[in-house]
């Protein structure tokens, strides 16, 4: 899809010049840019959720869970 953008000319310019020494196309670059702007939100959400849902719930483990997860591990020398 091809939309229309404004953005400053130093930032064009600094993105030209970035997109020319990675070898991409200046639509590559802002795709790029854009889809990590976006994960990285994305994952923001997560963990404002996962916060919310522990300030209600406990985020403890069962003991017996716990007892259980650690005899399962292998024994080291330390």
């Amino acid at each position: 899809m091809k939309t229309a953008i404004s953005i400053p000319d130093n930032v064009y310019e600094s993105a030209d010049k970035l997109a020319n020494r990675l070898g991409k196309s200046r639509s590559q670059l802002y795709t790029q840019a854009i889809n990590s702007f976006i994960a990285k939100h994305q994952r923001e959400g997560i963990t404002e959720k996962l916060n919310k849902v522990y300030t209600t719930e406990p985020s403890n483990l069962d003991e017996t869970l716990s007892k259980l997860q650690f005899s399962s591990l292998p024994k080291e020398e330390w």
